[in-house]
């Protein structure tokens, strides 16, 4: 799954050189990120002969959309558990169209009713006599880290095989951070690696920053346990999580974001989307100017979202039409 790198457009006078790593173009329900750490789910589920997926995630989750229409596909039972968050736009995205259009049942419940919601759609499916495999482990969300990151330990060799072709290596490659798995992913590529540059998480949730640090770690600890390879003890300092960028949590976007939104597309073609990857650009770029990162060459990686950004462009479109009222 080898996806195109490509030079952007970058108008600062920085003396930067600005890539984007094209994971939206993945050849599945619409590509991103999503697609690899599906296909390694998909491969720890049948390693543990389970039969009924249980997935996790809001009305804006790619990796439901991913996995319900994988399940679609291979013929397994999905469930999807979807929280919600106090005070959420009640809206139906278009990540939540597509997976009703697998007909994925889809049990709600509010943040603080996970475990309990995660127990009880257990049980039921334990009743009718199937094997389920809940995406992220125990009832906690813990035990399933070193899998969700083995895909882009394995992503991260493609970007070094760039760098091997380019004759040069990246500075910095950012990302956006909600769960922590395509980061974690990407430092223990990083890792195995040796290599010198700096692996960026550009927070785009609510999580608290201390929680998510801790997530990370337990992600990386768990991949290279399960890869039995040596880990250092100071593995912890390769960790870089922005937490200033976010505005207020996941799926809360400005301005700011929205013009970064459309100045990406404008000037390189590329949709994007305000909830996750235009966030963490405008995130990066802010970075960039507040610590006058010069001479540089940097990596984003784009992690798809794809519905998203038509979501955007039919709440622009809402709002235009409100304004002409």
């Amino acid at each position: 799954m080898n996806t195109l790198i490509q030079q952007l457009c970058w108008e600062e006078k920085d003396g930067n050189s600005l890539y984007i790593k094209r994971e939206d173009l993945l050849p599945f329900s619409m590509g991103g990120n999503k697609v690899r750490i599906a296909e390694a789910l998909f491969q720890d589920m049948q390693e543990k002969d389970c039969d009924s997926m249980i997935i996790y995630g809001s009305v804006h989750s790619n990796l439901c959309r991913v996995l319900s229409a994988m399940c679609y596909h291979r013929s397994m039972e999905c469930t999807m558990i979807c929280s919600h968050e106090e005070g959420e736009n009640s809206e139906e995205t278009n990540n939540e169209k597509l997976i009703q259009w697998t007909g994925t049942p889809i049990v709600h419940c509010t943040k603080n009713e996970i475990a309990q919601t995660v127990d009880s759609v257990m049980e039921q499916i334990r009743k009718r006599g199937k094997r389920p495999y809940y995406i992220y482990g125990s009832r906690l969300g813990t035990g399933n880290e070193g899998t969700l990151a083995g895909a882009y330990a394995d992503a991260y060799k493609e970007i070094t095989a760039f760098e091997r072709q380019a004759g040069w290596e990246f500075d910095y490659v950012f990302c956006p951070s909600g769960t922590g798995a395509t980061q974690a992913g990407l430092i223990c590529g990083h890792l195995l690696a040796g290599d010198h540059k700096k692996v960026m998480g550009v927070m785009i949730s609510s999580r608290e920053t201390e929680r998510a640090y801790r997530v990370i770690a337990d992600s990386v600890r768990a991949y290279f346990e399960k890869q039995q390879q040596p880990l250092s003890e100071n593995f912890a300092q390769e960790i870089c999580l922005l937490d200033q960028y976010r505005q207020e949590g996941y799926g809360k976007y400005d301005k700011r974001i929205t013009d970064c939104l459309k100045e990406v597309y404008l000037k390189n073609g590329i949709p994007m989307d305000p909830v996750y990857t235009a966030k963490a650009f405008w995130g990066m770029k802010e970075y960039i100017r507040e610590k006058k990162i010069e001479n540089s060459r940097i990596l984003f990686l784009h992690t798809g979202g794809t519905p998203l950004f038509y979501d955007f462009m039919a709440e622009q479109k809402e709002q235009e039409g409100t304004e002409k009222a």
